[in-house]
């Protein structure tokens, strides 16, 4: 059985609010499809554009790109983000919104980033929006 993981709020492009549920966070990675796009395949490599926002499991927002009214853009698959990202977000469609979830051994570990309020061992959650992607 699947653990159970925040809903989240609006659709693609809107800035969504999660909702965490009573249980606690899972131990592995969960990658849910909110919504799915109609692009290609984001493969291993690419420049990836996306509009985000993270959360510490029941925790506060501690980062999003809605906000600033600016998407960000990266190498995916290639150990430039931290590997919950690379893992989860590797083979999803341009166009889609996915829910991640990932513990800490794929996020920050056992040191977070106290500045923008991650403790150790949190998990983090994102709702990503898949933009683009550039080869």
């Amino acid at each position: 059985m699947s653990a159970a993981l925040p809903q989240a709020s609006g659709s693609f492009g809107e800035k969504p609010v999660l909702t965490f549920p009573a249980s606690g966070a899972p131990d592995d990675l969960q990658v849910t499809v909110l919504s799915r796009g109609d692009g290609p395949l984001v493969e291993a490599g690419d420049d990836l554009e996306v509009h985000y926002l993270g959360q510490s499991w029941g925790g506060n927002v501690f980062d999003n790109s809605y906000d600033r009214g600016s998407s960000i853009s990266f190498p995916i698959g290639v150990g430039a983000v931290i590997a919950g990202w690379d893992e989860g977000l590797v083979g999803q469609q341009v166009g889609s919104r996915v829910l991640l979830s990932i513990p800490s051994h794929l996020g920050y570990g056992d040191r977070g980033v106290p500045q923008a309020g991650i403790r150790g061992g949190d998990t983090l959650v994102f709702v990503v929006d898949i933009v683009g992607t550039g080869r």
